[in-house]
């Protein structure tokens, strides 16, 4: 140390300055010698460490899986987007939870959305009623017109042949329909803010007739209602076949709600009918079951998982603070040196 302060001496360091390091090392005591060479080394160890990194935890959050260009897009932020699987809960067929959800996930990829595959008709209660009273309208004058009865025989027959049953042409739109029962499960909520973008609804649709064994073709249209609003329409189940009051034929439909659904609390409502026929047979909502009430709902595009990250801060050892660093040490020296002459 004593030779690379003597080197060190050979130059003036400061302009103006002309005592040397070595002269000055010679008048100091070996403690303060000692003191400033314990200095030097600390210096030199912090000069050759290549950085010093702090992390800081950083305000911002990144997104999983989350196009954010869709979401800042008007366009396609109000488009309504749902991926929906429906099934008969007691059918030999039945997929489990895990393979219904599966499901949904495959659907999502292949881009099989309600809305593409015409399962959810983008539409009010009001609208779907008045559309159904108007195609039935129009097949009603399709039969009356004698160049086209024919192909209108025809479509009436395709219409109400479904299951092969014997008893499907006839109607029991006489109030003998029932839904018995209709529950909610929330099942999905990946950001854990209490509100789910996977849920299911499972409904008991009954036939009440003389005869227990009666049977009847039925299909549903289901509902949304965003914090009381108008009834959206967002699915329509396939046509299916209740047994009397048998409680072996309930249907289910698990939805993922992909677009467009708003952070919010939703109520539903189930609409039944007859196939073939344009009045609703039964209904049942929120009104009939707190199942159905108030669901806490939003769609993927706002159930986000956050994931915080941690950011670098660099701090490079450069020229100047060396430079600082030596003028810091020759100042101390100088003083001691000053201090010492006063004492002589």
């Amino acid at each position: 140390m004593n030779n690379f302060l003597k080197h060190l001496s050979s130059k003036k360091i400061l302009t103006g300055t002309s005592i040397s390091l070595a002269n000055i090392a010679k008048s100091f005591s070996p403690i303060i010698l000692t003191s400033l060479q314990l200095a030097l080394m600390l210096t030199v160890m912090m000069i050759t460490l290549p950085t010093l990194a702090i992390e800081v935890p950083s305000t911002n959050k990144t997104t999983n899986n989350v196009n954010t260009a869709s979401i800042t897009d008007v366009s396609s932020a109000n488009a309504i987007k749902s991926y929906s699987k429906g099934q008969m809960s007691n059918s030999a067929t039945t997929l489990s939870k895990e393979e219904l959800l599966e499901t949904l996930k495959q659907k999502l990829i292949r881009g099989e959305t309600d809305q593409k595959l015409n399962k959810s008709l983008d539409a009010t209660r009001n609208d779907v009623i008045a559309k159904k009273h108007h195609q039935t309208s129009r097949l009603s004058s399709q039969i009356t017109n004698k160049t086209s009865i024919k192909s209108a025989r025809k479509s009436a027959h395709d219409i109400a042949a479904m299951q092969n049953l014997s008893n499907t042409t006839r109607s029991f739109s006489n109030g003998s329909f029932v839904i018995y029962e209709g529950y909610s499960q929330l099942i999905e909520d990946f950001d854990g803010d209490g509100y789910y973008q996977t849920f299911s609804v499972t409904f008991d649709a009954d036939l009440v007739s003389y005869n227990a064994h009666d049977e009847a073709v039925v299909y549903a249209e289901l509902y949304l209602s965003e914090n009381g609003g108008p009834w959206e329409h967002y699915y329509s189940t396939d046509s299916f076949v209740i047994h009397g009051e048998s409680a072996d034929d309930e249907f289910e439909v698990y939805s993922t709600l992909a677009q467009g659904f708003t952070t919010n609390h939703y109520d539903v409502l189930i609409d039944l009918y007859e196939e073939g026929y344009p009045n609703i047979v039964a209904s049942y909502s929120s009104d009939d079951s707190n199942s159905l009430y108030a669901l806490p709902l939003e769609s993927s595009d706002y159930d986000v998982v956050y994931v915080e990250y941690y950011e670098e801060v660099i701090i490079h050892g450069g020229g100047t603070s060396i430079l600082v660093l030596i003028i810091s040490i020759i100042s101390l020296m100088r003083f001691f040196e000053h201090k010492q002459t006063c004492r002589t």
